[in-house]
Protein backbone atom coordinates (compact mmCIF):
# COMPACT_ATOMS: atom_id res chain seq x y z
CA UNK A 1 0.00 0.00 0.00
CA UNK A 2 1.52 3.47 -0.67
CA UNK A 3 0.13 6.78 0.53
CA UNK A 4 0.40 10.18 -1.02
CA UNK A 5 3.57 12.29 0.39
CA UNK A 6 2.69 15.18 1.31
CA UNK A 7 2.33 17.63 4.75
CA UNK A 8 -0.33 15.45 6.17
CA UNK A 9 1.77 12.09 5.78
CA UNK A 10 0.73 9.98 8.82
CA UNK A 11 -2.64 12.19 9.53
CA UNK A 12 -5.76 9.23 9.78
CA UNK A 13 -8.81 10.42 8.50
CA UNK A 14 -12.20 8.52 8.67
CA UNK A 15 -14.67 9.45 5.80
CA UNK A 16 -18.33 8.64 6.17
CA UNK A 17 -19.92 11.06 4.23
CA UNK A 18 -21.67 10.73 1.10
CA UNK A 19 -21.57 12.34 -2.67
CA UNK A 20 -19.62 15.51 -2.64
CA UNK A 21 -19.30 17.99 0.56
CA UNK A 22 -17.58 15.93 2.80
CA UNK A 23 -15.56 14.13 -0.13
CA UNK A 24 -13.97 17.50 -1.02
CA UNK A 25 -12.55 17.88 1.96
CA UNK A 26 -11.39 14.40 2.68
CA UNK A 27 -9.77 14.51 -1.34
CA UNK A 28 -7.47 17.61 -0.27
CA UNK A 29 -6.45 15.60 2.39
CA UNK A 30 -5.82 12.25 0.77
CA UNK A 31 -3.76 14.68 -2.59
CA UNK A 32 -1.48 16.17 0.58
CA UNK A 33 -0.83 12.76 2.60
CA UNK A 34 -3.26 12.00 4.76
CA UNK A 35 -4.46 8.41 4.64
CA UNK A 36 -8.30 8.96 3.84
CA UNK A 37 -10.12 5.68 5.23
CA UNK A 38 -13.23 6.06 2.64
CA UNK A 39 -16.20 4.07 5.02
CA UNK A 40 -19.13 3.07 2.79
CA UNK A 41 -22.32 0.47 2.88
CA UNK A 42 -21.31 -2.39 1.78
CA UNK A 43 -23.07 -3.60 -1.51
CA UNK A 44 -24.08 -0.44 -2.87
CA UNK A 45 -21.18 2.20 -1.44
CA UNK A 46 -21.07 6.02 -2.02
CA UNK A 47 -24.06 7.10 -4.05
CA UNK A 48 -21.42 9.36 -5.51
CA UNK A 49 -20.08 5.81 -7.44
CA UNK A 50 -24.15 6.23 -9.38
CA UNK A 51 -23.02 9.64 -10.44
CA UNK A 52 -22.03 9.46 -14.68
CA UNK A 53 -20.80 9.91 -16.74
CA UNK A 54 -19.15 6.34 -17.02
CA UNK A 55 -16.33 5.01 -18.62
CA UNK A 56 -16.22 0.91 -18.56
CA UNK A 57 -19.09 1.28 -16.44
CA UNK A 58 -17.13 3.26 -13.85
CA UNK A 59 -17.98 7.19 -12.53
CA UNK A 60 -15.49 9.34 -13.40
CA UNK A 61 -16.56 11.71 -10.66
CA UNK A 62 -15.53 9.13 -8.31
CA UNK A 63 -12.27 8.00 -9.66
CA UNK A 64 -11.43 11.73 -8.97
CA UNK A 65 -13.09 12.48 -6.14
CA UNK A 66 -11.97 9.46 -4.68
CA UNK A 67 -8.21 9.06 -5.55
CA UNK A 68 -6.17 8.53 -2.84
CA UNK A 69 -8.64 7.18 -0.65
CA UNK A 70 -9.21 3.52 0.49
CA UNK A 71 -12.36 2.14 0.49
CA UNK A 72 -13.77 -0.21 3.39
CA UNK A 73 -17.38 -1.03 3.63
CA UNK A 74 -19.53 -0.98 7.25
CA UNK A 75 -22.64 -1.40 8.06
CA UNK A 76 -23.45 1.36 10.64
CA UNK A 77 -26.71 0.49 11.16
CA UNK A 78 -26.16 -3.23 12.49
CA UNK A 79 -24.61 -2.95 16.28
CA UNK A 80 -21.27 -4.97 15.49
CA UNK A 81 -20.74 -2.43 12.70
CA UNK A 82 -21.26 0.75 14.82
CA UNK A 83 -18.46 -1.40 17.52
CA UNK A 84 -16.28 -1.94 14.32
CA UNK A 85 -16.09 2.15 13.92
CA UNK A 86 -15.51 2.71 17.55
CA UNK A 87 -12.35 1.04 17.13
CA UNK A 88 -11.08 2.48 14.24
CA UNK A 89 -12.15 6.00 15.60
CA UNK A 90 -9.88 5.08 18.32
CA UNK A 91 -6.65 5.55 16.02
CA UNK A 92 -8.23 8.14 14.07
CA UNK A 93 -7.03 12.85 14.25
CA UNK A 94 -10.35 12.92 12.36
CA UNK A 95 -13.75 11.79 11.56
CA UNK A 96 -15.60 13.52 8.42
CA UNK A 97 -19.40 12.47 8.20
CA UNK A 98 -22.33 13.75 6.62
CA UNK A 99 -25.62 11.86 7.90
CA UNK A 100 -28.70 13.95 8.78
CA UNK A 101 -28.54 15.45 11.96
CA UNK A 102 -29.06 13.33 14.78
CA UNK A 103 -27.77 10.07 12.82
CA UNK A 104 -24.64 9.66 14.35
CA UNK A 105 -26.42 9.84 17.71
CA UNK A 106 -28.66 7.39 17.28
CA UNK A 107 -26.11 4.75 16.01
CA UNK A 108 -24.49 5.70 19.53
CA UNK A 109 -21.43 7.22 17.20
CA UNK A 110 -22.28 11.07 18.41
CA UNK A 111 -19.54 12.92 19.64
CA UNK A 112 -20.07 11.91 22.87
CA UNK A 113 -19.56 8.38 22.37
CA UNK A 114 -16.07 8.52 20.08
CA UNK A 115 -14.35 11.36 21.68
CA UNK A 116 -15.20 9.33 25.20
CA UNK A 117 -13.03 6.87 23.36
CA UNK A 118 -10.93 9.30 21.99
CA UNK A 119 -10.41 12.24 23.25
CA UNK A 120 -8.27 13.78 20.42
CA UNK A 121 -10.89 13.11 17.80
CA UNK A 122 -11.92 15.79 15.73
CA UNK A 123 -15.36 15.92 14.28
CA UNK A 124 -16.17 17.28 11.07
CA UNK A 125 -19.66 17.20 10.13
CA UNK A 126 -21.37 18.66 7.01
CA UNK A 127 -25.07 19.10 6.45
CA UNK A 128 -27.53 20.91 4.80
CA UNK A 129 -28.55 23.84 7.26
CA UNK A 130 -25.95 22.66 10.09
CA UNK A 131 -26.67 21.05 13.22
CA UNK A 132 -28.28 23.81 15.40
CA UNK A 133 -31.42 25.95 14.14
CA UNK A 134 -35.01 25.54 13.41
CA UNK A 135 -33.89 24.20 9.43
CA UNK A 136 -31.43 21.58 10.74
CA UNK A 137 -33.92 18.59 10.38
CA UNK A 138 -34.48 19.79 6.86
CA UNK A 139 -33.20 17.66 3.74
CA UNK A 140 -30.50 19.46 2.19
CA UNK A 141 -28.55 19.37 -0.80
CA UNK A 142 -26.24 21.80 -2.52
CA UNK A 143 -28.56 23.48 -4.78
CA UNK A 144 -30.77 24.71 -2.47
CA UNK A 145 -28.22 25.84 0.17
CA UNK A 146 -26.97 27.89 -3.09
CA UNK A 147 -30.65 29.27 -3.79
CA UNK A 148 -30.26 29.92 0.34
CA UNK A 149 -27.16 31.58 0.44
CA UNK A 150 -28.10 34.74 -1.95
CA UNK A 151 -25.60 33.37 -4.39
CA UNK A 152 -28.42 32.29 -6.86
CA UNK A 153 -30.77 35.84 -6.49
CA UNK A 154 -28.16 37.69 -7.70
CA UNK A 155 -26.60 35.42 -11.03
CA UNK A 156 -28.23 35.89 -14.43
CA UNK A 157 -28.68 38.65 -15.78
CA UNK A 158 -31.68 41.41 -15.26
CA UNK A 159 -34.41 39.95 -17.64
CA UNK A 160 -33.47 36.70 -17.02
CA UNK A 161 -34.69 33.88 -14.49
CA UNK A 162 -31.31 33.20 -11.46
CA UNK A 163 -29.30 30.99 -12.45
CA UNK A 164 -28.09 28.05 -10.64
CA UNK A 165 -23.93 27.38 -11.07
CA UNK A 166 -23.43 23.96 -13.23
CA UNK A 167 -21.15 22.74 -10.85
CA UNK A 168 -21.92 21.67 -7.10
CA UNK A 169 -20.70 24.80 -6.00
CA UNK A 170 -21.99 24.98 -2.35
CA UNK A 171 -20.88 20.69 -1.79
CA UNK A 172 -17.80 21.84 -3.26
CA UNK A 173 -17.47 25.15 -1.34
CA UNK A 174 -18.54 23.46 1.65
CA UNK A 175 -15.61 21.12 1.22
CA UNK A 176 -12.62 23.60 1.16
CA UNK A 177 -14.10 25.15 4.55
CA UNK A 178 -14.29 21.53 6.19
CA UNK A 179 -10.79 20.59 5.33
CA UNK A 180 -9.26 24.32 6.35
CA UNK A 181 -11.47 24.05 9.46
CA UNK A 182 -9.91 20.45 10.05
CA UNK A 183 -6.63 21.70 9.79
CA UNK A 184 -7.67 24.76 12.46
CA UNK A 185 -8.51 22.24 14.82
CA UNK A 186 -5.89 19.89 14.50
CA UNK A 187 -3.25 22.58 14.81
CA UNK A 188 -5.10 23.73 18.02
CA UNK A 189 -4.75 20.19 19.54
CA UNK A 190 -1.20 19.97 18.35
CA UNK A 191 0.50 22.97 18.70
CA UNK A 192 -1.75 25.78 19.84
CA UNK A 193 -2.94 23.65 23.09
CA UNK A 194 -4.17 25.91 25.38
CA UNK A 195 -1.45 28.40 25.43
CA UNK A 196 -2.64 32.05 25.98
CA UNK A 197 -0.83 35.88 25.65
CA UNK A 198 0.44 35.54 29.23
CA UNK A 199 1.79 31.76 28.87
CA UNK A 200 4.81 30.26 26.78
CA UNK A 201 3.44 26.46 27.35
CA UNK A 202 4.27 23.73 25.61
CA UNK A 203 2.88 22.79 22.04
CA UNK A 204 0.74 19.52 22.10
CA UNK A 205 -0.40 19.93 25.67
CA UNK A 206 -4.35 19.94 24.58
CA UNK A 207 -4.60 16.92 22.73
CA UNK A 208 -8.38 17.28 22.80
CA UNK A 209 -10.41 17.53 19.55
CA UNK A 210 -13.52 19.04 18.77
CA UNK A 211 -16.77 19.34 16.53
CA UNK A 212 -16.91 21.60 13.59
CA UNK A 213 -20.48 22.57 11.92
CA UNK A 214 -20.30 22.92 8.80
CA UNK A 215 -23.37 23.34 6.75
CA UNK A 216 -23.81 23.88 3.25
CA UNK A 217 -25.40 27.22 2.99
CA UNK A 218 -23.20 29.33 4.94
CA UNK A 219 -19.33 28.93 3.07
CA UNK A 220 -21.19 30.12 0.07
CA UNK A 221 -22.79 33.02 2.40
CA UNK A 222 -19.85 34.02 4.06
CA UNK A 223 -18.31 34.30 0.52
CA UNK A 224 -21.26 37.15 -0.52
CA UNK A 225 -18.87 39.03 1.79
CA UNK A 226 -20.43 42.50 2.25
CA UNK A 227 -24.05 42.20 1.16
CA UNK A 228 -25.72 41.81 4.18
CA UNK A 229 -23.61 44.86 5.29
CA UNK A 230 -24.55 46.98 2.05
CA UNK A 231 -28.28 46.17 3.05
CA UNK A 232 -28.09 46.92 6.39
CA UNK A 233 -26.44 50.25 6.36
CA UNK A 234 -27.52 51.73 3.20
CA UNK A 235 -30.84 49.42 1.96
CA UNK A 236 -28.70 48.18 -1.04
CA UNK A 237 -30.06 44.57 -1.97
CA UNK A 238 -28.30 42.91 -4.54
CA UNK A 239 -29.48 42.59 -7.60
CA UNK A 240 -29.12 40.32 -11.05
CA UNK A 241 -26.18 42.12 -13.19
CA UNK A 242 -25.11 39.48 -15.89
CA UNK A 243 -21.38 39.16 -16.20
CA UNK A 244 -20.91 42.64 -14.71
CA UNK A 245 -19.74 43.53 -11.44
CA UNK A 246 -21.42 45.59 -9.59
CA UNK A 247 -19.23 47.39 -7.33
CA UNK A 248 -16.59 48.23 -10.20
CA UNK A 249 -16.48 48.56 -13.84
CA UNK A 250 -15.51 47.65 -16.26
CA UNK A 251 -15.30 44.01 -15.67
CA UNK A 252 -17.67 41.76 -17.92
CA UNK A 253 -17.43 38.82 -20.75
CA UNK A 254 -17.07 40.65 -24.93
CA UNK A 255 -17.35 38.97 -28.03
CA UNK A 256 -14.11 39.39 -30.36
CA UNK A 257 -14.20 39.28 -34.07
CA UNK A 258 -13.75 35.58 -34.59
CA UNK A 259 -17.39 35.72 -32.21
CA UNK A 260 -15.05 34.15 -29.30
CA UNK A 261 -15.74 35.16 -25.43
CA UNK A 262 -13.04 37.08 -23.54
CA UNK A 263 -13.13 38.03 -20.16
CA UNK A 264 -11.57 41.67 -19.53
CA UNK A 265 -11.16 43.46 -15.98
CA UNK A 266 -10.11 46.97 -15.05
CA UNK A 267 -11.89 47.91 -12.12
CA UNK A 268 -8.98 49.81 -10.47
CA UNK A 269 -7.81 53.04 -11.59
CA UNK A 270 -4.53 52.47 -12.92
CA UNK A 271 -5.39 49.12 -14.34
CA UNK A 272 -8.04 51.62 -16.52
CA UNK A 273 -5.90 54.13 -17.46
CA UNK A 274 -3.24 51.56 -18.89
CA UNK A 275 -6.29 49.67 -20.60
CA UNK A 276 -7.02 52.55 -22.42
CA UNK A 277 -3.83 53.45 -23.71
CA UNK A 278 -3.29 50.03 -24.51
CA UNK A 279 -5.98 50.16 -26.97
CA UNK A 280 -5.06 53.44 -28.40
CA UNK A 281 -8.60 55.18 -26.93
CA UNK A 282 -7.49 58.52 -25.21
CA UNK A 283 -11.31 59.74 -24.93
CA UNK A 284 -11.27 57.21 -22.23
CA UNK A 285 -9.00 59.06 -20.50
CA UNK A 286 -10.32 62.55 -21.13
CA UNK A 287 -14.47 61.88 -20.85
CA UNK A 288 -16.25 62.84 -17.40
CA UNK A 289 -18.35 59.76 -18.11
CA UNK A 290 -15.01 57.34 -17.19
CA UNK A 291 -12.75 59.65 -15.13
CA UNK A 292 -13.18 56.83 -11.87
CA UNK A 293 -15.29 54.15 -10.97
CA UNK A 294 -18.02 55.66 -9.52
CA UNK A 295 -18.73 57.93 -12.94
CA UNK A 296 -17.81 54.57 -14.81
CA UNK A 297 -20.22 52.45 -12.86
CA UNK A 298 -23.01 55.40 -13.83
CA UNK A 299 -22.08 55.16 -17.78
CA UNK A 300 -21.25 51.05 -17.44
CA UNK A 301 -23.60 50.25 -20.59
CA UNK A 302 -21.68 53.22 -22.45
CA UNK A 303 -17.91 51.99 -21.57
CA UNK A 304 -19.22 48.80 -22.79
CA UNK A 305 -20.20 49.65 -25.79
CA UNK A 306 -16.99 51.10 -26.39
CA UNK A 307 -15.07 47.84 -25.59
CA UNK A 308 -17.52 45.86 -27.44
CA UNK A 309 -16.67 48.22 -30.68
CA UNK A 310 -12.82 47.46 -30.27
CA UNK A 311 -13.27 44.13 -29.15
CA UNK A 312 -15.38 43.12 -31.87
CA UNK A 313 -12.92 44.28 -34.68
CA UNK A 314 -10.25 41.97 -33.84
CA UNK A 315 -9.26 38.21 -33.32
CA UNK A 316 -8.27 37.05 -29.63
CA UNK A 317 -4.98 36.39 -30.30
CA UNK A 318 -4.45 40.25 -31.69
CA UNK A 319 -6.23 41.18 -28.42
CA UNK A 320 -4.21 39.37 -26.37
CA UNK A 321 -0.72 40.28 -28.32
CA UNK A 322 -1.76 44.04 -27.94
CA UNK A 323 -3.40 44.43 -24.25
CA UNK A 324 -0.99 41.88 -22.59
CA UNK A 325 2.35 43.27 -22.60
CA UNK A 326 0.51 46.42 -21.56
CA UNK A 327 -1.00 44.87 -18.45
CA UNK A 328 -4.01 44.47 -19.50
CA UNK A 329 -6.11 42.00 -17.69
CA UNK A 330 -7.74 39.88 -20.40
CA UNK A 331 -8.39 36.07 -21.34
CA UNK A 332 -9.93 34.27 -23.52
CA UNK A 333 -13.26 31.52 -22.55
CA UNK A 334 -12.17 28.15 -21.96
CA UNK A 335 -13.87 24.60 -22.30
CA UNK A 336 -12.23 21.81 -21.38
CA UNK A 337 -10.61 21.23 -24.78
CA UNK A 338 -8.92 24.25 -24.67
CA UNK A 339 -7.78 23.68 -20.88
CA UNK A 340 -6.27 20.23 -22.16
CA UNK A 341 -4.06 22.20 -24.42
CA UNK A 342 -3.10 25.23 -22.88
CA UNK A 343 0.58 25.40 -22.46
CA UNK A 344 0.47 27.20 -19.06
CA UNK A 345 -2.30 24.46 -17.16
CA UNK A 346 0.40 21.73 -18.81
CA UNK A 347 3.66 23.63 -17.57
CA UNK A 348 2.49 23.73 -14.10
CA UNK A 349 1.04 20.23 -13.73
CA UNK A 350 -2.78 20.86 -13.32
CA UNK A 351 -3.39 18.27 -15.40
CA UNK A 352 -1.85 14.50 -14.74
CA UNK A 353 -2.36 11.16 -15.93
CA UNK A 354 -3.17 8.20 -13.59
CA UNK A 355 -3.05 4.63 -14.08
CA UNK A 356 -6.47 3.32 -13.51
CA UNK A 357 -6.84 -0.83 -13.13
CA UNK A 358 -10.38 -0.24 -14.53
CA UNK A 359 -9.65 2.70 -16.88
CA UNK A 360 -6.09 2.50 -18.23
CA UNK A 361 -4.48 5.97 -17.96
CA UNK A 362 -6.46 8.48 -17.11
CA UNK A 363 -6.00 12.25 -17.05
CA UNK A 364 -7.60 14.51 -14.13
CA UNK A 365 -7.11 17.48 -12.53
CA UNK A 366 -3.91 17.96 -10.83
CA UNK A 367 -2.93 18.98 -6.98
CA UNK A 368 -3.75 22.34 -6.14
CA UNK A 369 -2.48 24.28 -5.02
CA UNK A 370 1.86 23.72 -5.12
CA UNK A 371 4.00 23.21 -2.07
CA UNK A 372 7.87 23.87 -2.24
CA UNK A 373 8.92 21.34 0.09
CA UNK A 374 5.96 18.91 0.73
CA UNK A 375 3.98 19.03 -2.40
CA UNK A 376 1.04 16.27 -2.47
CA UNK A 377 1.02 13.77 -4.92
CA UNK A 378 -1.96 11.36 -6.67
CA UNK A 379 -1.11 7.64 -6.29
CA UNK A 380 -4.36 6.12 -7.28
CA UNK A 381 -7.85 6.75 -8.67
CA UNK A 382 -11.39 6.42 -6.64
CA UNK A 383 -10.98 2.91 -5.36
CA UNK A 384 -13.23 -0.28 -6.00
CA UNK A 385 -16.05 -1.05 -3.19
CA UNK A 386 -14.35 -2.43 -0.14
CA UNK A 387 -11.03 -3.27 -1.94
CA UNK A 388 -8.82 -2.15 1.26
CA UNK A 389 -11.29 -4.21 3.54
CA UNK A 390 -8.23 -6.87 4.27
CA UNK A 391 -5.42 -3.61 4.81
CA UNK A 392 -7.51 -1.29 7.01
CA UNK A 393 -9.13 -3.95 9.43
CA UNK A 394 -5.74 -6.03 9.49
CA UNK A 395 -3.14 -3.10 9.92
CA UNK A 396 -5.66 -0.76 12.32
CA UNK A 397 -7.32 -3.27 14.36
CA UNK A 398 -5.73 -6.56 13.66
CA UNK A 399 -8.68 -9.01 12.47
CA UNK A 400 -7.55 -11.94 10.40
CA UNK A 401 -9.19 -13.47 7.40
CA UNK A 402 -11.57 -15.71 8.96
CA UNK A 403 -12.65 -12.78 10.66
CA UNK A 404 -12.83 -10.78 8.28
CA UNK A 405 -14.62 -13.55 6.01
CA UNK A 406 -17.83 -14.22 8.90
CA UNK A 407 -18.10 -10.28 8.57
CA UNK A 408 -18.55 -10.08 4.82
CA UNK A 409 -20.88 -13.20 5.25
CA UNK A 410 -22.90 -11.82 7.90
CA UNK A 411 -23.34 -8.31 5.97
CA UNK A 412 -21.29 -6.31 8.92
CA UNK A 413 -18.26 -5.51 6.26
Amino acid sequence: MTTASGPLKGLKVLDLSIIVAGGTATSLMADFGAEVVKVERPGSGDPLRNWGPFANGVSLWWKVHSRNKKSITLNLAEKEGQNLLKDLAKQADLLVEGFRPGAMEKWGLGPDDLQKINPGLIMVRFSGFGQTGPYKDRPGFGTIAECMSGFVGMTGFSDSPPVLPPIPLADELAGVFGAMSGMMALYHRDAGGTRDAGSTGDAGVNKKGQVIDVSLFEPLFRMCIPHVTMFDMLGINRERVGNDFPDAAPRSLYQTKEQSWLGLSATSQNTFEGLARSMDLPDLLTNPDFKDNASRLENRDALNDVLNDWLGKKTTPEVMEQLIPAGGVVGPVYDAAKIAEDPHYLAREDIIEVDDPQLGNTKMVGVVPKFSSTPGAVEHAGPTLGEHNSHIYGSWLGLEEAQLNDLTGRGVI
